[in-house]
C-alpha cells in the first residue's frame, strides 16, 4: 500500500523530531522531510513531492499564514497547522484556516507522557483525513481538536428519557459541526437575517479558539454572535457558541429556552459534543427546534440528530459534495435522522422557508 508523505515545516528542532517519531509511527505515514522555516520548506515541496504538510503556525522570517497563501495559490495541496493555545495562535490558527488549510491541531505538551499518547492519535488520524481531501473543493475550511479517550455516548451528560416538549411560538436553530465547519457555519450566518430565531452551535473546537472564533462571526453576521455563558437566555437574533472547555445543552426555563454549560466527560471524544446539545434540544424544543449537521470528521451529532426528528424536529444536512469531509452528515443520513440533504449554499434559504 501506498504510504502518504508528510513533509514537516516548524521552526523547533524538537517539534520536528517529535513529529517525525509520531507520524513514522503508523504504517501508513511517511516523513519524508523537515524543514525549518517556510524558505526550506518550498525547495523541499518541489523535491519530495508530498501529499499533506504540518504547517507550524508562528516561524521566524515568513509566518505561516503567508507561506500559506503563498502555497495554496501556486502549489495547492493539504495543509495540517501545528498551533500554540495562546490567544494570539488561535487569532492567526483562524485566519490561516480561513485561508485554505484543512485542519489544524494543538502543538504537544512534551512533559506529560499520557498526553504525548493522546496527541499521537489525534495528529495521525487528521494526516490520514487530510490526505483524503479533495483540495479543489476546499474553500476556507477550519476544524478543530479532538481529544482521543474512551468513546462515550449522550448518556454520559444527559438521560436519554425525557418529557415531550410542548409546542410554543419561540423557534430554535442548532447547528453541529467539525472538520470543514467553521467556515460552513461562517456561509450559514452570513445569510440569516438580524431577526432570525436564536442559533447554537457547537463547532468542535479547543477552549482557546472558542472565543476568537465566536467575535470573528459576529463581524459577518447581521445576528449578535457570543460565546455562550451558563444560564444566558437564548434572544432571537443573537447566536450562542459553545466553549471549547465545556458541552453546551439548551434548556427550559419556564417560558424562556437557556444556555446550560456542563464540563462532564467528553462525549464521541469531543467536549463539546453535538449529540449532547441535539438532545437537549430533542428533551426540551422538540418540534420547535430544526438540527442542521455540517461537514465534520466521525459520527458526532448523528443519533442525536434522530432523536430531534422522533421529538419532532426538522432536520437538516450538508451534502457530501459541499463538505469538506462527509463523516458527520453522512452517518446521520445512514441513522435515518435526516430529513433533507441540502449543498451548504442552500441551507440558510432552508432555514427561513421552515421559519416562515
Amino acid at each position: 500500500m501506498k504510504k502518504i508523505k508528510v513533509l514537516i515545516v516548524d521552526d523547533s528542532a524538537l517539534i520536528r523530531q517529535m513529529l517525525s517519531e509520531i507520524l513514522n509511527s503508523d504504517a501508513q505515514l511517511e516523513v519524508v522531510g523537515t524543514a525549518q522555516d517556510p524558505f526550506v520548506a518550498r525547495e523541499k515541496i518541489k523535491q519530495l513531492n508530498p501529499d499533506v504538510l504540518t504547517l507550524d503556525v508562528e516561524m521566524p522570517r515568513m509566518d505561516g499564514v503567508t507561506f500559506l497563501g503563498n502555497l495554496m495559490r501556486l502549489r495547492p495541496m493539504p495543509v495540517l497547522m501545528v498551533s500554540s493555545l495562546t490567544e494570539n495562535g488561535a487569532n492567526i490558527t483562524l485566519q490561516a484556516l480561513e485561508n485554505g488549510a484543512v485542519d489544524f491541531v494543538t502543538k504537544p505538551k512534551i512533559d506529560v507522557a499520557h498526553t504525548l499518547e493522546e496527541y499521537t492519535e489525534e495528529i495521525i488520524e487528521k494526516v490520514k483525513t487530510a490526505a483524503k481531501v479533495n483540495i479543489s473543493k476546499l474553500k476556507k475550511p477550519l476544524s478543530s481538536l479532538s481529544n482521543v479517550a474512551e468513546k462515550l455516548s449522550a448518556d454520559a451528560i444527559i438521560s436519554k428519557k425525557g418529557k415531550v416538549p410542548f409546542r410554543t411560538t419561540d423557534r430554535i436553530i442548532a447547528i453541529g459541526a467539525s472538520t470543514g465547519g467553521t467556515e460552513a457555519i461562517k456561509d450559514v450566518l452570513k445569510d440569516l437575517p438580524a431577526d432570525t430565531p436564536g442559533v447554537v452551535i457547537t463547532q468542535h473546537i479547543p477552549e482557546a479558539f472558542s472565543g476568537p472564533f465566536a467575535k470573528r462571526m459576529n463581524g459577518i453576521t447581521a445576528m449578535t454572535v457570543y460565546e455562550a455563558q451558563d444560564g444566558q437566555q437564548i434572544l432571537p437574533g443573537h447566536v450562542y457558541i459553545a466553549p471549547g472547555s465545556a458541552h453546551m445543552l439548551v434548556e427550559r426555563d419556564g417560558a424562556r429556552y437557556v444556555c446550560r454549560l456542563n464540563s462532564g466527560p467528553a462525549v464521541n471524544r469531543h467536549r463539546p459534543s453535538v449529540d449532547v446539545m441535539f438532545r437537549s434540544l430533542a428533551q426540551n424544543a422538540g418540534s420547535n427546534a430544526i438540527g442542521v449537521i455540517l461537514t465534520g470528521m466521525g459520527g458526532d451529532g448523528a443519533r442525536g440528530l434522530l432523536e430531534m426528528k422522533e421529538r419532532g424536529s426538522s432536520t437538516l444536512a450538508q451534502d457530501e459534495k459541499s463538505s469538506v469531509v462527509w463523516g458527520m452528515p453522512g452517518e446521520s443520513v445512514r441513522l435515518g435522522g435526516v430529513e433533507e440533504i441540502l449543498p451548504l449554499n442552500r441551507i440558510a434559504k432552508k432555514l427561513l422557508a421552515l421559519l416562515a
